[in-house]
Parts: structure tokens; sequence; C-alpha cells
């Protein structure tokens, strides 16, 4: 039987297992530490960010920063209906309302004109949102020129899902510099992974102060267990600190290579194919966490899926619209249905940057059975 390619497999070196040691030579093996410290600094001087704040998962950091921004229950909170649920559901452990908004067809990310028409309509019904939640998904960055534009116009905050798009540039920019409040995602299929783990990119050590407070059970001293308000246990562990340590020292290097690998799916599509290779734009520097097609042909579409099938390739389909998944089918929406069209003749190919030869090539004569050229 041939072996797996997997859509995405952490690319782990020998470095990471020295800052594992680091940790339980200083018996820190718990949340915060030496690792955890050095990681946040890491993160600041990457992406050029005053105060980062590691927590346990990119789910924690989109619920802490909604918290910063007093979000509470009924309150309206504009969302992108093309992204995970986890960059959704803390507005919903709020109580608030979640209102969703398209996808543009650039960069499958929110359309600005429905965002400006939601927070039209919302202010005209004297419910103005209290925040915006923008996602770079798969490592796209959204329209950041214009979104910030209408959230400045309105007095709208901004929170930047950034958890697919370390090492992704928009103007010069990494994401994770736009908004109010940006988070990263460390999960192991990201492209600086700690197994599990999240971060919080603030503007202020009193922002980071306040979020640690609610990160740490919002404890009143090192001392005693007294508690001023609800608290969560959200802070990262001084082990994985240590993987992150050592991944984000390889982090250009992985851009890199995902860099390469969107080119050899180019070389591979840019014949006569039904299927078109999701790519930048001029102003844009993808990390390509996450390579996509998409089909003119729904027949050919599932006739690759059962090729990928046969030869053990995985593929996965893209994010499911949320305003269409049963715990959200009743909140608004304003678009044309762009993103489920994206949905519906969409795919993710392979995009492991540690994917070998032997893979690549096993991909390509898949994929060629396709070319018409």
């Amino acid at each position: 039987m041939k072996t797996k390619i997997d859509l995405l497999k952490p690319h782990i070196s020998n470095r990471e297992l020295c800052y594992i040691e680091d940790a339980f030579a200083d018996n820190w093996i718990t949340t915060g530490g030496g690792n955890v410290d050095r990681f946040e600094k890491k993160i600041a001087a990457f992406c050029k960010k005053k105060e980062v704040l590691c927590v346990n998962s990119g789910t924690s950091a989109i619920h802490l920063s909604l918290i910063l921004l007093g979000v509470k229950k009924e309150d309206i909170v504009i969302c992108q209906s093309f992204s995970f649920c986890a960059s959704v559901n803390p507005v919903k452990y709020l109580g608030a309302i979640p209102v969703f908004v398209d996808s543009e067809e650039q960069t499958w990310n929110m359309n600005p004109y429905y965002l400006e028409k939601a927070i039209k309509e919302c202010i005209n019904k004297k419910k103005k949102p209290k925040a915006i939640i923008v996602t770079d998904s798969y490592g796209m960055p959204a329209r950041w020129k214009e979104i910030s534009s209408i959230a400045e116009k309105y007095d709208v905050p901004i929170i930047e899902d950034a958890a697919e798009a370390l090492g992704s540039l928009y103007y010069g920019t990494n994401c994770g510099g736009f908004g109010d409040i940006a988070i990263y995602s460390f999960n192991g299929n990201k492209i600086v992974t700690t197994s599990a783990g999240g971060a919080m990119l603030l503007n202020s050590k009193k922002q980071k102060d306040e979020a640690l407070h609610y990160a740490t059970q919002a404890k009143e001293s090192n001392e005693g267990y007294k508690h001023d308000m609800l608290g969560y246990n959200y802070r990262m562990s001084n082990v994985l600190a240590g993987i992150g340590i050592a991944q984000i020292e390889s982090l250009e290097e992985r851009v890199k290579q995902k860099r390469q690998l969107n080119q050899f799916y180019f070389s591979l599509l840019k014949e006569a194919t039904p299927f078109t290779l999701k790519q930048e734009s001029q102003d844009v520097y993808s990390n390509y966490w996450l390579n996509c097609i998409r089909s003119n042909s729904i027949s050919s579409l599932e006739k690759l899926k059962n090729e990928f099938k046969k030869e053990r390739i995985e593929y996965r389909e893209l994010w499911y619209p949320l305003h269409l998944q049963s715990i959200y089918k009743n909140c608004l929406f304003y678009g044309s249905g762009i993103c489920n069209q994206i949905y519906e003749n969409g795919l993710a190919l392979p995009s492991s940057t540690n994917l070998s030869e032997k893979d690549k090539s096993r991909i390509a004569k898949t994929l060629n059975l396709f070319n018409a050229g």
C-alpha cells in the first residue's frame, strides 16, 4: 500500500528539543516561565508589535480580545462567514450576536462593500457593532486598506484573526499588524506550531496586563487565592513555548518553502485545466499556508477527489460558510453568496513544507490527468 501524503504535517527540527530541555532543567513545565517570555519577545520582534501575550490557543486569544474590547451580551460583532468556526464561537461564549459578511473574489476574505452595508444597517437599527473580526484566510491577507478605512469611518474596533497568516505581508506590513488587536494560532497544522497555542498582539503594556489577568484566573496576586472577577485558564505552557521558539527561528525558511510549493502547483495548473490556483496580488506577500484551488467543473472536482483517494493523497474541503452552519443559520448575512461558491467548487491541496520529491511526483501525476494541454 502506498504511504499516505498528509495535507499538513508539522516540520520539526532538532532545536525544539533543546528548548524543551531548558524547561525541564529549570523545573518549570507549567504555564508561564522563561520560554514563554522568550517566545513572546521573538514574536513581537518579528511582527513589530509592542506587546505579545502567549495563550493556550488562537480561540482563547479571540475570546480575550473580545473581552478587552468590552463585548457583552446582546452586542453585535461583525464576522467573516468564510472562516473556521473558532473565529466566531467566542462571540457566542459572551452571549453576543454575530452578523456575517460575505467574501470577495480576489482574497476570499471579508468583502469591504458588504462590511460597510452591514455596519450602516446595524447603526440604523440603533445597534452599532461593538467589534469586527476579519480573517486572513489560508494565509492570504484581507483587503486591509479598505477594511481599516471603513472601520475608522464608523469607529468600530477590529480584531485581526491572523491565525493562518504568520509571515504574510500586506503592503510590507506583517499580518497581525492590523486592527486594534490581532491573534495568531500555533496549532499543530500552522506554519509555526507549539502543538497547541496562540498569541495576542497588543498595543500597550496596560492592555497586555489586563489580558494576562483574565488569562490567569483573575488572581489578585501570586500569593493566596483571591480572584476579583471571572477569569480563565488560558496561559501557554513553558514546555510548548520552547517548541515555538525553535519554530519561529525557522519561520522565514518555512515561508520560503511554502512559496516554492505554491510555484510547484502553479507550474502544474497554469495550462488548460479545470482548476485555478489561488494566487496573491501585487500588494501581497502570502505565506501560502494552504494551497487552494477552485474548479469550473463540479464533476472534475469530484473526479480529482476520487483520484486523490485512490493515491492516498489527503485533501480538504474549504471552509463551510459560517452563516450556513446550524448554530448560526438564524444570524444576519450580508452578501451575494460568493463564499458559498468558493466552498462548493474549492479544495485544499497537500501543503506540508517537508513534502518529499517522491510525494510531489505522485501529486503531479494525479493533477496531470486533468491537463488538457
